[in-house]
């Protein structure tokens, strides 16, 4: 739905700068130039007209998200494996994690020692939480009876 509203922004900022960019224009036709000035005059880009093509790329390199995948173009997913492969992801980023931490340890870096102990290692407290990394070991009393043997 974000992107979506993102697509609808960029179009009508858009349709103002071609609106804008074709003002300019008609207002420079109207001032008379020789044809020696024409010839001479370098096609120059305008701030107006190269902010127009950034935006227009912008617009389509987003892929609207409300699309199924079954709906989308092919150019659409070639765009959205670009952006994936572009990033880190499953194995890669796992390992990057692990090698952080392994060189925390062998540095013997505080962090690295309490990752060595299966502890927190970011300043929780450790006599109550901490579940998570301690394993999630409760002992609790119960009823405080304790069962006999039957002979």
């Amino acid at each position: 739905l974000q992107t979506g509203r993102e697509i609808d922004t960029l179009s009508i900022q858009i349709a103002n700068l071609e609106n804008q960019i074709k003002e300019d224009i008609e207002e420079q036709k109207k001032t008379p130039m020789t044809t020696e000035e024409i010839i001479t005059t370098p096609a120059v880009e305008t701030p107006e007209m190269l902010e127009l093509e950034s935006l227009k790329k912008k617009r389509d390199e987003l892929i609207d998200s409300t699309k199924k995948p079954t709906e989308l173009s092919p150019e659409e997913e070639n765009s959205i494996r670009q952006k994936i492969e572009g990033e880190k992801i499953e194995g890669d980023l796992r390992r990057e994690v692990s090698g952080n931490v392994k060189r925390l340890k062998d540095i013997q870096s505080y962090r690295g020692s309490r990752h060595a102990k299966r502890l927190p290692s970011r300043g929780q407290r450790t006599k109550t939480n901490s579940r998570t990394l301690r394993g999630n070991v409760r002992q609790t009393m119960g009823s405080g009876k304790k069962s006999v043997d039957k002979k």
